[in-house]
């Protein structure tokens, strides 16, 4: 892992995101890439005709030209601050700003599919509007994770120090995924890292099994994971454990078969990337 897109705009998630960019990058000797995307399509011509009526258009256009100023110092802004978190990390030379007009989702497609350019994504739960509808996802983070094929780091309110990594494993290929990336990555230092992996009620010998096939990822490496069949709801059981054990980030799978069968929407995932207060990796 070479190269990370970090999504940041002006609000406390921006904030964090630009801290763990920074740790990501220190860790894995990443280069990254600070995008920030000022979304003013809806104030462009085309889409504000219709609405001029008999005052015209020229009204919009001043107002669309004041915001673009506006939104330019707001970039400026931005991107003094990334550079200067990276610069007092010691890796100031790791980290490149782009300010970028449209949808974010968009922006990330370009990065991902015609630049080829990212290999891993970071975004929050939330944004500009984190204050609004509290404990709800924010619109963009679900657009991103539906449309991109690349690992993403889904950022928590706050900044935690990784000391306790939970993966989630059903066996799925993008579970699996997961797996093989823990395993081998050098982004979790000296953490403990748990695995578990969520069984029906009576039946935590399926579980069981599923492990010891995730134990065999670690073999010829320093890392041995501690291990632990649960039972019962997987989003339930999986928040519980990373409560009652301390649990620092959460990695699992977009979606999979068997009990954590649907995608994001309306799936087990999307529970325990809106429940868990911690960051949530999830991988395709």
């Amino acid at each position: 892992m070479k190269n990370i897109l970090v999504c940041i705009d002006g609000s406390s998630y921006g904030q964090v995101c630009t801290q763990y960019a920074v740790w990501l990058s220190k860790h894995l000797d990443a280069k990254v890439t600070a995008l920030y995307v000022s979304e003013l399509w809806q104030y462009e011509t085309p889409l504000i005709a219709d609405f001029g009526g008999t005052l015209g258009t020229q009204p919009y256009l001043g107002l669309t030209a004041q915001l673009k100023e506006i939104e330019n110092s707001k970039a400026k802004v931005i991107g003094e601050y990334v550079k200067k978190q990276f610069a007092d990390a010691g890796i100031a030379g790791n980290v490149e700003f782009e300010h970028r007009s449209g949808l974010l989702v968009d922006c990330i497609d370009e990065f991902e599919n015609q630049r080829g350019n990212i290999d891993f994504i970071v975004l929050g739960k939330r944004g500009e509007n984190a204050n609004l509808a509290k404990g709800q996802l924010g619109s963009n983070m679900e657009r991103v994770i539906r449309a991109s094929k690349l690992p993403c780091f889904v950022a928590n309110r706050k900044f935690i120090e990784q000391k306790k990594i939970l993966l989630a494993y059903d066996g799925s290929a993008s579970a699996t995924k997961a797996l093989n990336w823990i395993a081998n990555t050098k982004a979790f230092p000296s953490s403990e890292i748990h695995i578990v992996s969520v069984g029906k009620p009576g039946a935590e010998s399926d579980a069981a099994k599923l492990l010891i096939d995730a134990e065999a990822f670690f073999k010829g490496t320093d890392k041995v994971p501690i291990c632990q069949a649960l039972s019962g709801a997987p989003g339930e059981a999986i928040e519980q454990y990373v409560v009652e054990n301390g649990m620092t980030a959460l990695l699992m799978g977009a979606y999979g078969h068997s009990r954590i069968r649907q995608f994001i929407i309306g799936s087990t995932t999307t529970e325990l990337v809106r429940r868990c207060l911690v960051p949530v990796v999830m991988f395709r």
